[in-house]
Protein backbone atom coordinates (compact mmCIF):
# COMPACT_ATOMS: atom_id res chain seq x y z
CA UNK A 1 0.00 0.00 0.00
CA UNK A 2 1.42 3.41 -1.00
CA UNK A 3 0.89 6.81 0.55
CA UNK A 4 2.04 10.37 0.02
CA UNK A 5 5.11 10.49 2.26
CA UNK A 6 3.97 13.37 4.46
CA UNK A 7 5.17 11.78 7.71
CA UNK A 8 2.38 13.71 9.42
CA UNK A 9 0.38 12.33 12.29
CA UNK A 10 -3.20 13.30 12.98
CA UNK A 11 -3.63 16.09 15.53
CA UNK A 12 -5.62 14.89 18.53
CA UNK A 13 -7.36 17.46 20.74
CA UNK A 14 -10.32 17.90 23.07
CA UNK A 15 -11.10 21.64 23.11
CA UNK A 16 -11.22 22.29 19.37
CA UNK A 17 -9.32 21.95 16.11
CA UNK A 18 -8.89 23.84 12.85
CA UNK A 19 -7.50 22.43 9.60
CA UNK A 20 -6.78 24.44 6.48
CA UNK A 21 -4.23 25.08 3.73
CA UNK A 22 -2.13 27.76 5.47
CA UNK A 23 -0.75 27.42 9.03
CA UNK A 24 -1.17 31.08 10.05
CA UNK A 25 -4.81 31.00 8.93
CA UNK A 26 -5.39 27.85 10.97
CA UNK A 27 -3.96 29.63 14.01
CA UNK A 28 -6.26 32.62 13.40
CA UNK A 29 -9.22 30.27 13.72
CA UNK A 30 -7.76 28.54 16.74
CA UNK A 31 -7.38 31.91 18.49
CA UNK A 32 -11.13 32.49 18.12
CA UNK A 33 -11.80 29.14 19.81
CA UNK A 34 -9.39 29.97 22.60
CA UNK A 35 -11.05 33.37 23.05
CA UNK A 36 -14.47 31.80 23.56
CA UNK A 37 -15.76 31.65 20.01
CA UNK A 38 -17.34 28.57 18.47
CA UNK A 39 -16.70 26.63 15.26
CA UNK A 40 -18.52 29.17 13.08
CA UNK A 41 -16.57 32.13 14.48
CA UNK A 42 -13.32 30.25 13.92
CA UNK A 43 -14.30 29.28 10.38
CA UNK A 44 -15.00 32.85 9.29
CA UNK A 45 -11.79 34.09 10.93
CA UNK A 46 -9.82 31.38 9.11
CA UNK A 47 -11.46 32.15 5.78
CA UNK A 48 -10.77 35.87 6.16
CA UNK A 49 -7.13 35.22 7.01
CA UNK A 50 -6.83 33.01 3.93
CA UNK A 51 -8.06 35.94 1.82
CA UNK A 52 -4.82 37.68 2.80
CA UNK A 53 -2.41 34.76 3.17
CA UNK A 54 -3.54 32.80 0.09
CA UNK A 55 -5.19 35.52 -2.01
CA UNK A 56 -4.99 33.74 -5.35
CA UNK A 57 -7.44 31.15 -4.05
CA UNK A 58 -10.06 32.99 -2.06
CA UNK A 59 -11.40 36.32 -0.91
CA UNK A 60 -14.23 38.76 -0.51
CA UNK A 61 -14.48 38.99 -4.28
CA UNK A 62 -15.58 35.35 -4.42
CA UNK A 63 -18.18 32.92 -3.10
CA UNK A 64 -18.60 30.60 -0.12
CA UNK A 65 -20.61 27.59 1.00
CA UNK A 66 -20.82 26.06 4.46
CA UNK A 67 -22.30 23.10 6.28
CA UNK A 68 -22.85 23.81 9.96
CA UNK A 69 -23.54 21.33 12.78
CA UNK A 70 -24.69 22.66 16.11
CA UNK A 71 -24.38 19.77 18.52
CA UNK A 72 -27.43 20.71 20.60
CA UNK A 73 -29.62 20.58 17.48
CA UNK A 74 -28.16 17.34 16.00
CA UNK A 75 -28.83 18.73 12.54
CA UNK A 76 -26.80 19.87 9.51
CA UNK A 77 -27.61 23.31 8.06
CA UNK A 78 -26.46 24.33 4.58
CA UNK A 79 -25.54 27.91 3.67
CA UNK A 80 -25.34 28.98 0.03
CA UNK A 81 -23.20 32.12 -0.09
CA UNK A 82 -22.73 32.09 -3.84
CA UNK A 83 -23.61 35.05 -6.01
CA UNK A 84 -26.04 35.46 -8.89
CA UNK A 85 -25.38 36.70 -12.36
CA UNK A 86 -26.12 40.35 -13.02
CA UNK A 87 -29.68 41.22 -14.00
CA UNK A 88 -28.41 42.21 -17.43
CA UNK A 89 -26.37 39.04 -18.10
CA UNK A 90 -27.06 37.47 -21.49
CA UNK A 91 -25.44 35.15 -24.00
CA UNK A 92 -25.82 37.50 -26.98
CA UNK A 93 -23.34 40.07 -25.65
CA UNK A 94 -20.74 37.32 -25.23
CA UNK A 95 -21.35 35.78 -28.65
CA UNK A 96 -21.28 39.18 -30.34
CA UNK A 97 -17.70 39.57 -29.09
CA UNK A 98 -16.80 36.38 -30.96
CA UNK A 99 -16.71 33.95 -28.03
CA UNK A 100 -18.23 30.46 -28.03
CA UNK A 101 -17.83 30.25 -24.25
CA UNK A 102 -17.57 32.85 -21.50
CA UNK A 103 -13.95 34.06 -21.24
CA UNK A 104 -12.34 33.43 -17.85
CA UNK A 105 -9.77 36.24 -18.07
CA UNK A 106 -8.25 38.73 -20.50
CA UNK A 107 -9.81 41.67 -22.31
CA UNK A 108 -13.44 40.77 -21.60
CA UNK A 109 -12.94 39.11 -18.22
CA UNK A 110 -15.84 41.11 -16.81
CA UNK A 111 -18.26 38.70 -18.51
CA UNK A 112 -17.15 36.00 -16.05
CA UNK A 113 -17.79 38.00 -12.87
CA UNK A 114 -20.90 37.09 -10.92
CA UNK A 115 -21.90 38.96 -7.77
CA UNK A 116 -19.44 38.08 -4.96
CA UNK A 117 -21.32 36.25 -2.22
CA UNK A 118 -18.63 35.80 0.41
CA UNK A 119 -19.19 38.79 2.70
CA UNK A 120 -22.94 38.25 2.98
CA UNK A 121 -22.34 34.56 3.65
CA UNK A 122 -19.87 35.35 6.42
CA UNK A 123 -22.31 37.78 8.00
CA UNK A 124 -25.26 35.35 7.81
CA UNK A 125 -23.27 32.48 9.32
CA UNK A 126 -22.15 34.62 12.25
CA UNK A 127 -25.59 36.14 12.79
CA UNK A 128 -27.31 32.76 12.89
CA UNK A 129 -24.77 30.61 14.71
CA UNK A 130 -21.74 32.62 15.83
CA UNK A 131 -20.87 34.23 19.15
CA UNK A 132 -18.43 36.87 17.94
CA UNK A 133 -18.78 39.97 15.78
CA UNK A 134 -17.59 40.39 12.23
CA UNK A 135 -15.06 42.94 13.49
CA UNK A 136 -13.60 40.44 15.96
CA UNK A 137 -13.18 37.59 13.48
CA UNK A 138 -11.73 39.82 10.73
CA UNK A 139 -9.02 41.29 12.95
CA UNK A 140 -6.33 38.64 12.28
CA UNK A 141 -6.79 39.09 8.52
CA UNK A 142 -6.58 42.88 8.82
CA UNK A 143 -3.42 42.58 10.91
CA UNK A 144 -1.72 40.36 8.33
CA UNK A 145 -2.79 42.59 5.42
CA UNK A 146 -1.49 45.78 6.99
CA UNK A 147 1.40 44.44 9.07
CA UNK A 148 2.68 41.94 6.54
CA UNK A 149 3.25 38.18 6.49
CA UNK A 150 5.84 35.71 5.24
CA UNK A 151 4.89 33.92 2.02
CA UNK A 152 5.04 30.12 2.15
CA UNK A 153 6.32 27.73 -0.52
CA UNK A 154 3.36 26.39 -2.46
CA UNK A 155 1.50 29.69 -2.15
CA UNK A 156 4.47 31.55 -3.65
CA UNK A 157 4.42 29.13 -6.57
CA UNK A 158 0.69 29.71 -7.10
CA UNK A 159 1.26 33.46 -6.97
CA UNK A 160 4.00 33.22 -9.62
CA UNK A 161 1.71 31.17 -11.88
CA UNK A 162 -0.73 34.11 -11.90
CA UNK A 163 1.79 36.95 -12.29
CA UNK A 164 1.01 37.51 -15.99
CA UNK A 165 -2.72 37.58 -15.27
CA UNK A 166 -2.28 40.24 -12.59
CA UNK A 167 -0.01 42.35 -14.79
CA UNK A 168 -2.67 42.51 -17.54
CA UNK A 169 -4.17 45.59 -15.86
CA UNK A 170 -2.51 48.24 -13.67
CA UNK A 171 -4.63 47.50 -10.60
CA UNK A 172 -3.23 43.97 -10.50
CA UNK A 173 -0.11 45.51 -9.00
CA UNK A 174 -2.04 45.85 -5.75
CA UNK A 175 -1.54 42.09 -5.39
CA UNK A 176 2.15 42.11 -6.43
CA UNK A 177 5.40 43.03 -4.71
CA UNK A 178 7.27 45.68 -6.72
CA UNK A 179 5.56 44.47 -9.88
CA UNK A 180 6.18 40.74 -9.39
CA UNK A 181 4.90 37.79 -7.40
CA UNK A 182 6.44 37.47 -3.92
CA UNK A 183 8.92 34.67 -3.41
CA UNK A 184 9.02 32.09 -0.66
CA UNK A 185 10.03 33.72 2.62
CA UNK A 186 9.47 37.29 1.47
CA UNK A 187 7.29 39.66 3.50
CA UNK A 188 4.12 40.71 1.71
CA UNK A 189 1.79 43.59 2.57
CA UNK A 190 -1.70 44.05 1.06
CA UNK A 191 -2.70 47.50 2.40
CA UNK A 192 -5.57 48.14 -0.03
CA UNK A 193 -7.16 44.80 0.85
CA UNK A 194 -6.61 45.59 4.52
CA UNK A 195 -8.60 48.82 4.13
CA UNK A 196 -11.46 46.95 2.45
CA UNK A 197 -11.54 44.34 5.22
CA UNK A 198 -11.48 47.13 7.82
CA UNK A 199 -14.45 48.79 6.10
CA UNK A 200 -16.39 45.50 6.31
CA UNK A 201 -15.35 45.05 9.95
CA UNK A 202 -16.73 48.49 10.79
CA UNK A 203 -19.76 48.62 8.49
CA UNK A 204 -20.78 44.99 8.09
CA UNK A 205 -22.13 43.53 4.87
CA UNK A 206 -23.57 46.89 3.78
CA UNK A 207 -20.07 48.34 3.55
CA UNK A 208 -19.41 45.85 0.74
CA UNK A 209 -22.76 45.71 -1.08
CA UNK A 210 -23.58 49.42 -0.88
CA UNK A 211 -21.62 52.64 -1.02
CA UNK A 212 -18.05 53.22 -2.12
CA UNK A 213 -16.85 49.61 -2.49
CA UNK A 214 -19.97 48.56 -4.39
CA UNK A 215 -19.65 51.48 -6.78
CA UNK A 216 -16.00 50.68 -7.45
CA UNK A 217 -16.82 47.02 -8.15
CA UNK A 218 -19.71 47.82 -10.47
CA UNK A 219 -17.81 50.50 -12.38
CA UNK A 220 -14.78 48.29 -12.88
CA UNK A 221 -16.73 45.23 -14.00
CA UNK A 222 -18.59 47.33 -16.57
CA UNK A 223 -15.29 48.82 -17.79
CA UNK A 224 -14.04 45.28 -18.43
CA UNK A 225 -17.01 43.94 -20.36
CA UNK A 226 -19.35 42.77 -17.61
CA UNK A 227 -22.85 43.66 -16.52
CA UNK A 228 -22.79 44.02 -12.70
CA UNK A 229 -24.44 47.18 -11.38
CA UNK A 230 -24.70 48.70 -7.93
CA UNK A 231 -28.29 47.43 -7.82
CA UNK A 232 -27.10 43.85 -8.46
CA UNK A 233 -24.79 44.12 -5.48
CA UNK A 234 -27.35 45.74 -3.20
CA UNK A 235 -29.96 43.08 -4.00
CA UNK A 236 -27.65 40.12 -3.33
CA UNK A 237 -28.57 37.64 -0.58
CA UNK A 238 -27.33 34.29 0.66
CA UNK A 239 -29.73 31.42 1.36
CA UNK A 240 -30.15 28.73 3.99
CA UNK A 241 -30.87 25.37 2.36
CA UNK A 242 -31.67 21.83 3.38
CA UNK A 243 -28.56 19.73 2.76
CA UNK A 244 -28.72 16.68 0.53
CA UNK A 245 -27.37 13.35 1.76
CA UNK A 246 -26.94 9.66 1.17
CA UNK A 247 -26.08 6.66 3.32
CA UNK A 248 -22.80 4.87 2.60
CA UNK A 249 -22.44 1.67 4.60
CA UNK A 250 -24.05 3.16 7.71
CA UNK A 251 -22.48 6.61 7.41
CA UNK A 252 -24.66 9.54 6.31
CA UNK A 253 -22.73 11.87 4.03
CA UNK A 254 -24.02 15.45 3.61
CA UNK A 255 -23.43 17.95 0.81
CA UNK A 256 -24.87 21.35 -0.05
CA UNK A 257 -27.60 21.03 -2.69
CA UNK A 258 -27.20 22.37 -6.24
CA UNK A 259 -26.14 24.81 -7.67
CA UNK A 260 -23.09 23.02 -6.20
CA UNK A 261 -21.63 19.80 -7.57
CA UNK A 262 -21.75 17.88 -4.28
CA UNK A 263 -24.51 15.73 -5.73
CA UNK A 264 -21.87 14.14 -8.00
CA UNK A 265 -20.07 12.76 -4.93
CA UNK A 266 -23.30 11.38 -3.45
CA UNK A 267 -24.24 9.71 -6.74
CA UNK A 268 -20.78 8.15 -7.00
CA UNK A 269 -21.06 6.86 -3.42
CA UNK A 270 -24.46 5.32 -4.21
CA UNK A 271 -22.97 3.53 -7.19
CA UNK A 272 -19.77 2.44 -5.40
CA UNK A 273 -21.72 1.03 -2.46
CA UNK A 274 -22.81 -1.84 -4.70
CA UNK A 275 -19.20 -3.06 -4.91
CA UNK A 276 -17.19 -4.67 -2.09
CA UNK A 277 -14.49 -1.99 -2.10
CA UNK A 278 -13.12 -3.09 1.29
CA UNK A 279 -12.52 -6.62 0.04
CA UNK A 280 -10.67 -5.29 -3.01
CA UNK A 281 -8.03 -3.75 -0.72
CA UNK A 282 -6.98 -0.14 -0.22
CA UNK A 283 -5.47 1.46 -3.33
CA UNK A 284 -5.62 -1.76 -5.31
CA UNK A 285 -6.20 -1.67 -9.09
CA UNK A 286 -9.68 -3.12 -8.48
CA UNK A 287 -10.60 -0.44 -5.94
CA UNK A 288 -9.28 2.39 -8.10
CA UNK A 289 -11.05 1.03 -11.19
CA UNK A 290 -14.47 0.76 -9.56
CA UNK A 291 -14.21 4.14 -7.85
CA UNK A 292 -13.12 5.79 -11.12
CA UNK A 293 -16.03 4.22 -13.00
CA UNK A 294 -18.51 5.24 -10.28
CA UNK A 295 -17.19 8.80 -10.35
CA UNK A 296 -17.43 9.06 -14.14
CA UNK A 297 -21.13 8.18 -13.94
CA UNK A 298 -21.80 10.61 -11.10
CA UNK A 299 -20.15 13.43 -12.99
CA UNK A 300 -21.85 12.69 -16.30
CA UNK A 301 -25.22 13.49 -14.69
CA UNK A 302 -23.98 16.40 -12.59
CA UNK A 303 -22.50 18.18 -15.61
CA UNK A 304 -25.75 17.73 -17.50
CA UNK A 305 -28.29 18.63 -14.83
CA UNK A 306 -26.74 20.85 -12.13
CA UNK A 307 -27.93 24.44 -12.31
CA UNK A 308 -29.73 26.88 -10.01
CA UNK A 309 -32.77 24.92 -8.73
CA UNK A 310 -34.47 28.18 -7.77
CA UNK A 311 -34.54 29.12 -11.45
CA UNK A 312 -34.80 25.81 -13.34
CA UNK A 313 -36.21 22.41 -12.52
CA UNK A 314 -33.61 19.87 -11.43
CA UNK A 315 -34.18 16.12 -10.88
CA UNK A 316 -32.40 16.05 -7.52
CA UNK A 317 -34.57 13.30 -6.03
CA UNK A 318 -34.19 11.12 -9.09
CA UNK A 319 -30.44 11.63 -9.21
CA UNK A 320 -30.10 10.34 -5.62
CA UNK A 321 -32.57 7.48 -6.01
CA UNK A 322 -31.09 4.06 -5.13
CA UNK A 323 -32.77 2.28 -8.04
CA UNK A 324 -31.27 4.85 -10.40
CA UNK A 325 -27.83 4.12 -8.90
CA UNK A 326 -28.47 0.40 -9.46
CA UNK A 327 -29.27 0.99 -13.12
CA UNK A 328 -26.16 3.11 -13.64
CA UNK A 329 -23.95 0.60 -11.79
CA UNK A 330 -25.13 -2.17 -14.11
CA UNK A 331 -23.20 -0.52 -16.95
CA UNK A 332 -19.83 -0.85 -15.18
CA UNK A 333 -17.50 -3.61 -16.33
CA UNK A 334 -14.97 -4.95 -13.84
CA UNK A 335 -12.50 -5.48 -16.66
CA UNK A 336 -12.90 -2.51 -18.95
CA UNK A 337 -13.04 1.25 -18.52
CA UNK A 338 -15.95 3.12 -20.06
CA UNK A 339 -14.34 6.17 -21.62
CA UNK A 340 -17.54 7.16 -23.40
CA UNK A 341 -19.87 7.70 -20.43
CA UNK A 342 -23.03 9.68 -21.18
CA UNK A 343 -25.57 11.17 -18.80
CA UNK A 344 -28.60 9.14 -17.84
CA UNK A 345 -32.27 9.88 -17.27
CA UNK A 346 -32.78 10.09 -13.51
CA UNK A 347 -36.44 10.98 -13.66
CA UNK A 348 -38.15 13.93 -12.06
CA UNK A 349 -37.79 15.45 -9.00
CA UNK A 350 -11.72 26.02 -9.31
CA UNK A 351 -8.45 27.37 -7.19
CA UNK A 352 -10.25 27.27 -3.79
CA UNK A 353 -9.59 27.10 -0.08
CA UNK A 354 -11.24 24.66 2.25
CA UNK A 355 -11.25 24.69 6.02
CA UNK A 356 -12.77 22.60 8.74
CA UNK A 357 -13.41 23.48 12.37
CA UNK A 358 -14.76 21.40 15.26
CA UNK A 359 -15.00 23.02 18.68
CA UNK A 360 -14.93 21.49 22.14
CA UNK A 361 -18.72 21.43 22.38
CA UNK A 362 -18.98 19.27 19.28
CA UNK A 363 -20.15 22.07 16.97
CA UNK A 364 -18.61 21.98 13.50
CA UNK A 365 -18.29 24.10 10.39
CA UNK A 366 -17.25 22.68 7.02
CA UNK A 367 -16.44 25.78 5.00
CA UNK A 368 -15.24 26.53 1.49
CA UNK A 369 -14.39 29.89 -0.05
CA UNK A 370 -13.22 30.47 -3.61
CA UNK A 371 -12.36 32.78 -6.51
CA UNK A 372 -12.53 29.76 -8.91
CA UNK A 373 -9.32 30.18 -10.97
CA UNK A 374 -6.16 31.71 -9.52
CA UNK A 375 -7.01 35.36 -8.64
CA UNK A 376 -10.36 34.63 -10.32
CA UNK A 377 -10.91 36.76 -13.40
CA UNK A 378 -7.63 38.60 -12.79
CA UNK A 379 -9.65 41.75 -12.17
CA UNK A 380 -8.48 43.57 -9.05
CA UNK A 381 -10.84 46.44 -8.26
CA UNK A 382 -8.65 49.58 -8.19
CA UNK A 383 -7.72 50.91 -4.72
CA UNK A 384 -9.53 48.03 -2.94
CA UNK A 385 -7.26 44.97 -3.25
CA UNK A 386 -10.38 42.94 -4.08
CA UNK A 387 -9.76 40.20 -6.67
CA UNK A 388 -13.02 39.33 -8.43
CA UNK A 389 -14.03 35.74 -9.08
CA UNK A 390 -14.72 34.31 -12.54
CA UNK A 391 -17.39 31.85 -11.45
CA UNK A 392 -19.74 33.13 -14.15
CA UNK A 393 -17.51 31.42 -16.72
CA UNK A 394 -19.22 28.16 -15.76
CA UNK A 395 -22.51 29.31 -17.28
CA UNK A 396 -23.39 27.69 -20.59
CA UNK A 397 -24.03 29.59 -23.83
CA UNK A 398 -26.21 26.69 -25.02
CA UNK A 399 -29.85 27.79 -24.71
CA UNK A 400 -30.99 24.17 -24.24
CA UNK A 401 -28.76 23.59 -21.18
CA UNK A 402 -30.21 24.10 -17.66
CA UNK A 403 -27.14 26.19 -16.77
CA UNK A 404 -27.72 28.63 -19.67
CA UNK A 405 -26.73 32.16 -18.72
CA UNK A 406 -29.40 34.70 -17.95
CA UNK A 407 -30.00 37.38 -15.36
CA UNK A 408 -30.17 36.74 -11.61
CA UNK A 409 -29.21 33.04 -11.76
CA UNK A 410 -26.51 31.24 -9.81
CA UNK A 411 -23.99 29.35 -11.96
CA UNK A 412 -22.80 25.76 -11.56
CA UNK A 413 -20.48 25.79 -8.55
CA UNK A 414 -17.52 23.49 -8.02
CA UNK A 415 -16.99 24.40 -4.35
CA UNK A 416 -18.51 21.87 -1.95
CA UNK A 417 -18.02 21.40 1.81
CA UNK A 418 -19.05 18.05 3.28
CA UNK A 419 -19.97 16.40 6.58
CA UNK A 420 -20.74 12.88 7.76
CA UNK A 421 -22.66 11.55 10.74
CA UNK A 422 -22.94 8.17 12.45
CA UNK A 423 -26.05 7.35 14.46
CA UNK A 424 -27.20 10.98 14.44
CA UNK A 425 -23.87 12.19 15.87
CA UNK A 426 -21.26 14.23 14.02
CA UNK A 427 -18.41 12.07 12.75
CA UNK A 428 -16.61 14.09 10.05
CA UNK A 429 -16.29 17.68 8.91
CA UNK A 430 -14.30 17.45 5.68
CA UNK A 431 -13.64 18.66 2.18
CA UNK A 432 -11.19 18.39 -0.69
CA UNK A 433 -10.73 21.61 -2.68
CA UNK A 434 -9.69 21.88 -6.32
CA UNK A 435 -12.32 22.51 -9.01
CA UNK A 436 -13.76 19.30 -10.46
CA UNK A 437 -11.47 17.29 -8.17
CA UNK A 438 -13.72 18.04 -5.22
CA UNK A 439 -16.42 15.35 -5.57
CA UNK A 440 -13.68 12.90 -6.55
CA UNK A 441 -11.80 13.74 -3.37
CA UNK A 442 -14.94 13.31 -1.27
CA UNK A 443 -15.56 9.86 -2.74
CA UNK A 444 -11.96 8.78 -2.13
CA UNK A 445 -11.54 10.00 1.46
CA UNK A 446 -14.91 8.56 2.52
CA UNK A 447 -13.96 5.22 0.98
CA UNK A 448 -10.56 5.38 2.70
CA UNK A 449 -12.16 5.95 6.11
CA UNK A 450 -15.27 3.78 5.80
CA UNK A 451 -14.02 0.90 3.65
CA UNK A 452 -10.44 0.78 4.86
CA UNK A 453 -10.56 2.20 8.40
CA UNK A 454 -8.05 5.02 7.88
CA UNK A 455 -7.89 7.98 10.25
CA UNK A 456 -8.11 11.64 9.18
CA UNK A 457 -4.46 12.06 8.17
CA UNK A 458 -4.02 8.64 6.56
CA UNK A 459 -7.14 9.20 4.44
CA UNK A 460 -5.53 12.38 3.09
CA UNK A 461 -2.10 10.79 2.63
CA UNK A 462 -3.52 7.95 0.51
CA UNK A 463 -2.75 8.34 -3.18
CA UNK A 464 -5.55 9.77 -5.31
CA UNK A 465 -6.80 9.81 -8.86
CA UNK A 466 -8.27 12.80 -10.68
CA UNK A 467 -10.40 12.32 -13.79
CA UNK A 468 -10.43 15.15 -16.32
CA UNK A 469 -14.22 15.15 -16.46
CA UNK A 470 -14.62 18.22 -18.67
CA UNK A 471 -11.75 17.40 -21.03
CA UNK A 472 -10.46 14.20 -22.55
CA UNK A 473 -11.24 11.89 -19.63
CA UNK A 474 -7.58 11.24 -18.77
CA UNK A 475 -7.06 9.84 -15.26
CA UNK A 476 -4.18 11.53 -13.42
CA UNK A 477 -2.47 9.50 -10.69
CA UNK A 478 0.44 10.30 -8.38
CA UNK A 479 4.01 9.23 -9.05
CA UNK A 480 4.17 7.12 -5.88
CA UNK A 481 1.54 4.75 -7.28
CA UNK A 482 3.14 1.37 -7.99
CA UNK A 483 4.01 0.82 -11.66
CA UNK A 484 2.07 -2.45 -11.58
CA UNK A 485 -1.11 -0.59 -10.55
CA UNK A 486 -0.66 2.00 -13.30
CA UNK A 487 -0.08 -0.78 -15.84
CA UNK A 488 -3.19 -2.65 -14.73
CA UNK A 489 -5.38 0.45 -14.98
CA UNK A 490 -4.04 1.04 -18.48
CA UNK A 491 -4.71 -2.58 -19.39
CA UNK A 492 -8.34 -2.05 -18.41
CA UNK A 493 -8.55 0.87 -20.82
CA UNK A 494 -7.96 3.88 -18.57
CA UNK A 495 -5.91 6.64 -20.12
CA UNK A 496 -3.52 7.25 -17.23
CA UNK A 497 -1.13 10.16 -16.71
CA UNK A 498 1.36 10.15 -13.82
CA UNK A 499 1.90 13.53 -12.12
CA UNK A 500 4.55 14.79 -9.72
CA UNK A 501 5.99 17.92 -8.10
CA UNK A 502 3.87 21.06 -8.25
CA UNK A 503 1.32 19.17 -10.39
CA UNK A 504 0.33 17.25 -7.27
CA UNK A 505 -1.97 20.07 -6.04
CA UNK A 506 -4.18 18.98 -8.96
CA UNK A 507 -5.02 16.11 -6.64
CA UNK A 508 -6.83 18.58 -4.40
CA UNK A 509 -6.30 20.09 -0.99
CA UNK A 510 -8.17 18.23 1.71
CA UNK A 511 -8.81 18.80 5.40
CA UNK A 512 -10.57 16.28 7.65
CA UNK A 513 -11.63 16.57 11.29
CA UNK A 514 -13.34 13.64 12.96
CA UNK A 515 -15.00 13.56 16.39
CA UNK A 516 -15.67 10.64 18.69
CA UNK A 517 -19.14 11.34 20.06
CA UNK A 518 -18.56 9.20 23.19
CA UNK A 519 -15.26 10.71 24.33
CA UNK A 520 -15.36 14.10 22.61
CA UNK A 521 -11.87 13.46 21.21
CA UNK A 522 -11.19 15.38 17.98
CA UNK A 523 -8.77 14.02 15.36
CA UNK A 524 -7.64 16.39 12.60
CA UNK A 525 -5.65 15.89 9.43
CA UNK A 526 -4.35 18.38 6.85
CA UNK A 527 -3.45 18.00 3.18
CA UNK A 528 0.17 16.86 2.80
CA UNK A 529 0.36 18.28 -0.72
CA UNK A 530 -0.16 21.85 0.53
CA UNK A 531 1.42 24.28 2.99
CA UNK A 532 -1.37 23.78 5.48
CA UNK A 533 -1.76 22.51 9.01
CA UNK A 534 -4.17 20.97 11.45
CA UNK A 535 -3.98 22.64 14.87
CA UNK A 536 -5.83 21.92 18.10
CA UNK A 537 -5.88 22.61 21.80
Amino acid sequence: MSFFQSRRSSVVARNGAVATSQPLAAQAGLKMLQDGGNAVDAAVATAAALNVLEPMSTGIGGDMFALIWMNKDKKVAALNGSGHSAAGANAEDVKNKGYNEIPREGEDAGFSVSVPGTVDGWAMALEQYGRMTLAEVLQPAIDYATGGFGVSDIISNGWANNEVKLKYRPSGNEMLKNGRAPKKGEIMHLPQLGKSLQAVAEGGRDAFYQGDIAKKIADYVQETGGWITEADLEEHHSDWDEPISTDYRGVTVYECPPNGQGIAALMALNIAEGFDIADMGAQSPDAYHHLIESMRLGFSDALQYVADPREVEMPITGMLDRSYADSRRAGISSERANNGVTFGNPGPSADTVYLSVVDGEGNACSFINSLFNGFGSGLVVPTTGIALQNRGALFSLDASHPNYIHGKQRPYQTIIPAMATKDVELWLSFGVMGGFMQPQGHLQVISNMVDHGMDSQAALDALRFNIDVVGDGVVSVEEDMPESTVAELRRRGHRVEVVSGYDRPGMGGGQIISRDAETGVITAGSEPRKDGAAVGW
